[in-house]
């Protein structure tokens, strides 16, 4: 599969029969390289319901008639306005035919503000652990350093891990290198990051310090293969 990334949290996956977007925060994210009216997308995975990570996903799910798979107060919530909607929550793993999703744990909040400033709890946050052909992405979301990490890296063989280093809001380098040790992917890319002046890091300082895996800080559009 072919995996690339578009700023802050947002990633897109494209298999051979299925496009798939990742938290996908488009308009209003300066960082992204991304058009909400035009990007395809069968399937749309959320993490959790913060709009910067929520994103364009009406837009786009109602346009490519998506399926959205997300935390089930989010899925709900989606669902009641009328969208194809998948729930799930944390610790549970689902076969789907683009592939096997697994909610994991993430240390974080999830609500979603609308137009009128009205807050909407959507449920727990997670990460996403998507398997497609015998290789696994895991989008770890925004959390906080949890130990369970270990626990995660020990039962997954993990190719390609996104990890938050931007620190006040996630992890912070630090705590991100750390966790990079536990979950032990091959590959470790730093996202969460540089898109607004609080949450600003040095993602090439962040991937050179990685010890476990090769650390990429992929830059707007970049791709690879899984």
């Amino acid at each position: 599969m072919k995996v690339s990334y578009h700023g802050h949290s947002v990633v897109r996956v494209e298999t051979n029969n299925h496009k798939i977007l990742i938290d996908p925060f488009i308009s209003g994210n300066d960082a992204c390289d991304l058009d909400a009216g035009s990007v395809e997308a069968d399937v749309i995975l959320l993490t959790h319901g913060h709009n910067d990570h929520y994103g364009d996903t009406e837009e786009i799910a109602k346009r490519n008639s998506a399926l959205i798979v997300a935390p089930n107060e989010l899925a709900e919530y989606l669902g009641g306005k009328g969208f194809n909607t998948h729930p799930m929550h944390i610790g549970g793993a689902h076969e789907f035919d683009f592939g096997k999703v697994k909610l994991t744990q993430a240390f974080h909040g999830s609500s979603y503000t609308e137009e009128d400033g009205t807050i909407i709890y959507t449920g727990m946050p997670a990460g996403i652990l998507l398997t497609v052909d015998g290789k696994t992405l895991y989008h770890m979301g925004d959390t906080g350093l949890f130990s369970d990490l270990k626990l995660i890296g020990d039962m997954n063989d993990i190719d390609l891990a996104f990890v938050p280093i931007g620190d006040n809001f996630t992890m912070g380098p630090d705590d991100a290198l750390m966790a990079t040790d536990w979950i032990k992917a091959d590959t470790v890319v730093p996202v969460h990051y540089n898109t607004f002046p609080l949450i600003e890091q040095d993602g090439e300082k962040f991937a050179s310090s990685v010890k476990s895996g090769n650390g990429l800080a992929m830059k707007i559009g970049d791709s690879i293969e899984l």
